[in-house]
C-alpha cells in the first residue's frame, strides 16, 4: 500500500522538477544583456527632428586629431550644414604640430576655427621650468592660439619627477594659469571624470554599462584620489587666479548636480562651463535644468566633445524643442531618455555663441546676427 502511494508521488516531483527546469531554461534562453536591450517605444508624442541649430553656434570643445594633414574643406562643409559657425580644437599641441594646424587653418577659411594650446605638465621639475612654457605661450598667442587646453590627466595620472602625482593646484603651476589671464585667453580645462567612476562597480552605479565597456575608466581609489579632491583642488585654482577666465569643460561633472555648480558660479565670476558629452544630464531634469540654464543663461557655452556630425543633432533637439521621452545618442553615458528644455532665443543665443564671443578673443563677430 505504501508502495503504491509513493510511486504516483515520486512522478508528480519529477514532473515538476522537469517543469520548473524546463521553464528556468525557456528564461535563460531570453535573457538578454542590457547592451541589447534596445525596446522600441509604442508612445506616440509630437517629434521635430533637428539636424541645424536654429542659430549660428560656437562649438568651443572639439578635438581634430589630424589638423596639419586635414581636409578642412569638407569638415567646413558640415559645419555649414549644422549651422556651426567656429569650431574650436582643443588639441593644437605645441612645437611644429602646433604650427602645422595654425598654417593649415590659415589656407582653409582661418576664420571658421579657433586652435588651443597643450602643455606638458610633467616638465614642471625639468630645467628652464616655468620660463620656458611662458615664452612657448607668448609665441603661441602671437602665431594665432586662442586658448590653453587642460587634459584630464593632470590631477589624476601626471606626476613629476619624482613620480608624484601633480596635484592641480600645484604652486609650480601657478606661473601658467598666472599667464593666461596677462595674455587674455581662456583655459578650458577638464578635471577628473563623473564622480560615479569612483563608486563600486555595482547594479547601483548608473555608469555600469560604460565601466563594463571601458573597465581603465574606473578610479580605484588604492591608485587615484578622490573626486572630491580633484574638484576642491581645480577649484582651489580658480579661486588663486581671479584674473584668469576658465572653461570648466563638462558641466564640471556637476551636471547631476546643477545647484551645486550654480553656487561655483556665484563665488567665482571668472568660472564659465560648456557642454561637451555631458548633454544627457540636462536632458533627463528639463525643468530643472530650464530654470538653471536661464538663471546662469551667460555661464553656459556650447561644446560637443568628440565629434560626429549626427550626434549634434540631440543637441539642437535638447535644447530647442519641448519633445519628450527620445533616446540619446549613447547608450553608455544615458540609458534613460531625454526630454527637450524649449528654451527662449535670448538664451540659446548667448548659449550658441554670444558667451564664447566674449570669452574666447579675436572670434569673428561677423558670423554671427546681432
Amino acid at each position: 500500500m505504501k508502495k503504491w502511494f509513493l510511486l504516483p508521488l515520486l512522478v508528480l516531483v519529477f514532473l515538476g522538477t522537469v517543469y520548473w527546469c524546463i521553464g528556468k531554461i525557456q528564461y535563460r534562453m531570453n535573457v538578454m544583456d542590457v547592451e541589447e536591450y534596445s525596446p522600441i517605444s509604442t508612445l506616440k508624442v509630437p517629434e521635430t527632428l533637428l539636424t541645424r541649430a536654429k542659430f549660428p553656434f560656437i562649438d568651443v570643445h572639439n578635438h581634430q586629431w589630424t589638423m596639419p594633414i586635414q581636409n578642412l574643406d569638407k569638415l567646413v562643409a558640415d559645419m555649414d550644414e549644422l549651422n556651426m559657425a567656429v569650431m574650436v580644437n582643443l588639441s593644437g599641441f605645441r612645437g611644429k604640430y602646433l604650427e602645422w594646424s595654425l598654417d593649415n587653418v590659415k589656407d582653409h577659411l582661418g576664420h571658421r576655427f579657433a586652435i588651443f594650446l597643450n602643455i606638458n605638465f610633467e616638465e614642471l621639475d625639468d630645467e628652464g621650468w616655468p620660463q620656458n612654457a611662458l615664452t612657448m605661450m607668448e609665441e603661441a598667442v602671437k602665431q594665432g592660439v586662442k586658448g590653453l587646453k587642460v587634459y584630464k590627466g593632470l590631477g589624476l595620472t601626471d606626476k613629476d619627477n619624482e613620480g608624484n602625482r601633480i596635484a592641480i593646484d600645484d604652486e609650480r603651476l601657478d606661473p601658467i594659469w598666472a599667464k593666461c589671464g596677462e595674455l587674455g585667453i581662456p583655459i578650458l580645462i577638464h578635471s577628473g571624470e563623473p564622480a560615479a567612476f569612483w563608486k563600486d562597480k555595482d547594479k547601483y552605479n548608473e555608469r555600469w554599462l560604460e565601466l563594463k565597456q571601458y573597465p581603465s575608466r574606473y578610479r580605484s581609489p588604492d591608485k587615484y584620489p578622490s573626486f572630491e579632491e580633484v574638484m576642491t583642488e581645480q577649484h582651489h585654482v580658480f579661486r588663486k587666479h581671479p584674473n584668469t577666465i576658465f572653461i570648466n569643460a563638462h558641466l564640471g561633472w556637476f551636471g547631476n548636480d546643477l545647484d551645486r555648480l550654480g553656487q561655483l558660479f556665484d563665488e567665482l565670476p571668472n568660472v564659465y562651463t560648456e557642454l561637451g558629452a555631458v548633454l544627457a544630464e540636462l536632458g533627463r531634469q528639463p525643468r530643472h535644468a530650464r530654470a538653471w540654464m536661464i538663471k546662469y543663461q551667460d555661464r553656459v557655452m556650447m561644446g560637443k566633445d568628440t565629434y560626429k556630425k549626427e550626434e549634434y543633432y540631440t543637441y539642437f533637439r535638447v535644447l530647442e524643442t519641448a519633445d519628450e521621452y527620445f533616446d540619446y545618442y549613447r547608450k553608455r553615458h544615458a540609458h534613460w531618455k531625454m526630454y527637450g528644455l524649449n528654451l527662449p532665443d535670448s538664451v540659446l543665443k548667448k548659449v550658441y555663441y554670444k558667451n564664447a564671443l566674449g570669452v574666447i578673443p579675436g572670434l569673428d563677430a561677423g558670423l554671427f546676427e546681432e
